[in-house]
């Protein structure tokens, strides 16, 4: 059946693009066979107009160009109208607390059918106006939560005239509204054969995600970004309907987060004065994602993972302890020292200067890679935990970071003034086989960053625990380089290429504990990267992870590689440096590029 619509669909296209004034003949043209755009030479003397790749495109597969591909009823209809960029309106039906990022999600979808035009050229100004019209059923909603936030849209595209085109998205929240409008912008494409844009019109999609988290790490401490490179990808992000910017934003190389209520921290503990993320930088990259319908997450590790900038605070142990590979897996070393009481107050302000400008509704708390020998270093630690009857050994150092991590909790929760979900990277910590007898199950989310094979990840679920995947083997993108403390490549190499990405499903790997699963995210840890590398390190490699996360399809990845070079396509006219992967013959000639 559906190879019998798309020939139906190619015809009905060609008939109603031949109204269409003729012009210079081109020299090649498409049209659709068993699923692919077929490349043919066009013939001056043909009575039929020729079809321009990116209309061939929008109907020779059931997703068209869409990315991610929707989750529900999905058609695209049969035909292509042509529209005038400079008549395009769009009208807020119900209006609320939310009215400022629906006008702000309208300007970038105007924004986005701009970039469809290719540089330089000026699509004619004939063609129909286009009305969209914003349906949003709770105008008021403009905050995220964790697991409630409904993320669903319905979208319906018809002719109203012959001077006009109805676009309407009906939604239960802001959220929805602008993910419709992604989508909608994806349905209008430039026809460079006859200088046009054009609209898929008779449209009705049904979509909403299959994880609520979907997200991206960033960490800003190893090496600093630019706001305007974090700005750039949040845009990306958006575009492929991630929703989540977590923010890695202090380590043990450098402290860029403004504290004003411990501003030493920040003082002694940044690059340089030009270096730190200030207040009023992060409420501006705030805002900026939530009018992309993206929460950002922001992230204090510890106790490990500190140094720069506690140098005199006599809060630490083994800041910069030599040889560091005995106390740490990477330089400078540094761990907070737990039994400081001064250590909490410390804690209560950082907490709360993230509470006043990060408006979130989750907090990470890091908790990684905790070394019990650089504790171990510490004669006072030592007494303390004798003091407490705890053992030198595993079990006891377990009770010292529980001690820690109680406390620090407690701490979360008054500056933020409520109990809202933490998260924490795996660790010996959070080994299920002792897990719940340190972290509470209805507190904590686990952020699993070992390989998705590693049997911790069914432990974990089968004792309840909510899971975020960010297994290195599939979705660390800074694996594949070469080695910074030494020679060779990195430690988590190879390269992982956008396949490996797109086949790494959280449903697969949790097998009927999958409804635990939260979401996944991409991490890049930057010891090797910056602002320069930052657009080839993510892309279009986290447009992989973004459809695996929101439709979570069966298929594999040689049935999206088409739609994955548009979707980079895409990218690159926003301003995105995305990695090529393959030749652009291979856009031009679908499926002829993998075995």
């Amino acid at each position: 059946m559906w190879r019998h619509s798309i020939v139906f669909c190619v015809v009905n296209l060609l008939f109603v693009l031949q109204c269409v004034s003729t012009e210079e003949q081109p020299a090649w043209h498409w049209s659709c066979g068993d699923g692919k755009c077929v490349k043919s030479k066009h013939d001056p003397k043909s009575s039929e107009p020729a079809l321009s790749l990116e209309a061939c495109k929008m109907f020779c597969n059931e997703y068209g160009m869409l990315w991610p591909a929707p989750t529900g009823e999905t058609d695209l209809g049969r035909f292509l109208s042509k529209i005038n960029i400079n008549n395009i309106e769009i009208q807020i039906l119900k209006r609320g607390k939310s009215d400022d990022l629906m006008q702000a999600a309208g300007r970038r979808f105007k924004g986005l059918v701009g970039l469809a035009v290719p540089l330089g050229l000026t699509p004619k100004q004939t063609g129909k106006a286009v009305y969209v019209y914003l349906v949003n059923e709770n105008p008021d909603v403009k905050e995220f939560t964790l697991s409630d936030t409904d993320e669903s849209y319905s979208l319906r595209v018809s002719p109203e005239s012959n001077e006009r085109i109805n676009a309407t998205i009906f939604a239960n929240n802001f959220f929805g509204i602008r993910h419709g409008l992604e989508t909608l912008s994806q349905l209008i494409v430039f026809d460079d054969i006859k200088n046009h844009l054009l609209i898929a019109r008779d449209v009705t999609i049904d979509d909403k995600p299959a994880y609520p988290y979907r997200g991206i790490l960033l960490d800003t401490a190893r090496n600093y970004y630019s706001l305007e490179s974090i700005m750039a990808t949040i845009d990306a992000m958006a575009a492929v309907k991630l929703n989540t910017f977590h923010w890695h934003i202090t380590d043990s190389q450098s402290f860029p987060f403004q504290s004003t209520k411990r501003p030493d921290l920040t003082k002694y503990g940044a690059y340089s004065p030009a270096k730190i993320y200030t207040k009023d930088n992060i409420r501006a990259v705030v805002d900026y994602a939530l009018e992309r319908g993206i929460r950002v997450l922001p992230e204090f590790d510890a106790p490990a993972h500190v140094g720069e900038g506690w140098q005199d605070t006599n809060l630490t142990v083994c800041f910069n302890a030599q040889p560091w590979q005995s106390f740490c897996v990477e330089p400078p070393c540094g761990q907070l020292n737990p039994v400081r009481d001064e250590l909490y107050e410390y804690l209560e302000d950082i907490y709360s200067d993230m509470a006043e400008v990060f408006p979130t509704d989750i907090f990470h708390m890091g908790g990684d890679e905790v070394s019990e020998k650089c504790w171990n270093t510490s004669v006072e630690i030592q007494q303390f935990m004798q003091q407490n009857r705890w053992q030198l050994d595993n079990e006891g150092f377990l009770n010292l970071w529980n001690y820690f991590q109680t406390k620090a909790q407690d701490k979360v929760y008054k500056a933020f003034g409520k109990r809202l979900p933490l998260i924490m990277w795996t660790s010996t910590l959070t080994n299920y086989v002792h897990a719940d007898r340190y972290l509470n199950k209805d507190d904590y989310v686990i952020q699993v960053w070992t390989t998705g094979a590693d049997p911790q990840v069914q432990g974990l679920l089968k004792k309840g625990y909510r899971l975020i995947l960010s297994n290195y083997d599939a979705l660390y993108f800074d694996c594949g380089f070469g080695a910074w403390v030494g020679s060779g490549n990195n430690w988590c190499s190879p390269y992982i290429g956008w396949q490996k990405v797109y086949e790494n499903s959280p449903k697969v790997i949790a097998q009927e504990y999958y409804d635990q699963i939260l979401g996944g995210e991409a991490a890049l840890w930057s010891e090797q990267s910056d602002s320069a590398t930052l657009d080839g390190r993510l892309w279009p490699r986290a447009a992989a992870l973004a459809e695996r996360l929101w439709a979570e399809l069966p298929t594999g990845w040689q049935d999206a590689e088409k739609r994955m070079l548009h979707a980079r396509e895409r990218l690159v006219r926003m301003g995105i440096k995305a990695e090529s992967i393959e030749p652009e013959w291979c856009y031009q000639n679908d499926g002829n590029c993998y075995a």
